[in-house]
C-alpha cells in the first residue's frame, strides 16, 4: 500500500485537494488518474480511503470513501537525545526510530554537545516520509530543541530513565522497565552526559540505565532504547 499524508484530513472530511507539490507528484510522477484510489493518513492514527475527483497536477482533489483508526500503543515512548555532531547520524536516527514506532522526540542540548544549532525543518521531512514508508499513521511529535537542565525538571508521565556510561550503579533497560506504562528515556551526546547531569537528572527521580556492555554512539544507544520499549510493548 502507497501511502500519502494530508495533515488537515479529519473523520468528518467529505472531500479535500492536495497542494501544488503533492499534486504534481501524484499526478506527473505516479500518473494516477480520476477514479485511482489513494491511501491517506493524517498523521493521528487515521487511515483514510480516498478517490481521485480532479486529476489535476496544481490541485489533485479527492473524495473520502470510509476511514478506520489505528489503536495507540500502550506505551507512549519519549526520547530525549542530545544532537549528533555529524547531523546525517542523527537524522538516520530519525528515520529508523519513526519506522519502529516512537511518539516523541526531544533534541536536548548537553555540557559535552558539540553541535549547539540544529533545524528541525528538515528533521519534520525525514519523519513524515519515514512515516509513509513504513505505512504508520502515527506521525511523531519532534519538539525544539531545549537545554538539558530544563528538560529534566518539566513532568512526564509514566517511567523516567537516563542512560550514560558512568562507573555507577545500574540496570539494564529491559529489566527494570515496565510494559504498558508510558516511558521517557535521556541519551546523551558523544561525550556522554556530565557527572553534574546525570546528577541533576537523579535528583529529579530519573533511574539510571544501561543499554548493553558495549559502549554505543549516540544514534545507536537511542535506537537501541527504541526498539527495546517498542519489543516488550508488543
Amino acid at each position: 500500500m502507497q501511502l500519502f499524508y494530508f495533515k488537515d484530513i479529519n473523520e468528518q472530511s467529505t472531500s479535500f485537494s492536495f497542494d501544488k507539490e503533492e499534486s504534481k507528484h501524484i499526478v506527473k510522477v505516479l500518473r494516477k488518474n480520476t477514479g485511482d484510489i489513494l491511501f491517506v493518513t493524517n498523521g493521528l492514527g487515521v487511515l483514510f480511503k480516498t478517490e481521485i475527483t480532479i486529476a489535476s497536477d496544481s490541485k489533485c482533489t479527492v473524495t473520502v470513501l470510509s476511514f478506520e483508526k489505528q489503536e495507540q500503543s500502550s506505551c507512549y515512548l519519549h526520547l530525549a537525545v542530545a544532537p549528533t555532531k555529524m547531523n546525517d547520524r542523527y537524522e538516520w536516527f530519525l528515520e529508523k526510530a519513526t519506522e519502529i514506532g516512537i511518539q516523541e522526540i526531544t533534541p536536548i542540548f548537553c555540557d559535552h554537545s558539540e553541535r549547539k544549532v540544529i533545524k528541525t525543518e528538515r528533521f519534520d521531512k525525514i519523519l513524515l516520509s519515514a512515516m509513509k514508508q513504513s505505512n504508520q499513521y502515527f506521525l511523531p511529535i519532534l519538539n525544539e530543541p531545549i537545554p538539558f537542565k530544563e528538560f529534566v525538571k518539566k513532568q512526564f508521565n509514566g517511567q523516567k530513565f537516563i542512560a550514560h556510561c558512568e562507573e555507577t550503579d545500574k540496570k539494564t533497560l529491559k529489566s527494570v522497565l515496565k510494559t504498558n506504562e508510558d516511558c521517557t528515556i535521556l541519551i546523551g551526546p558523544e561525550g556522554d552526559f556530565s557527572v553534574k547531569e546525570i546528577e541533576i537528572a537523579l535528583e529529579n527521580q530519573f533511574i539510571p540505565i544501561s543499554l548493553g556492555n558495549t559502549r554505543l554512539r549516540t544514534e545507536t544507544a537511542a535506537l537501541v532504547a527504541c526498539h527495546t520499549v517498542v519489543l516488550m510493548n508488543e
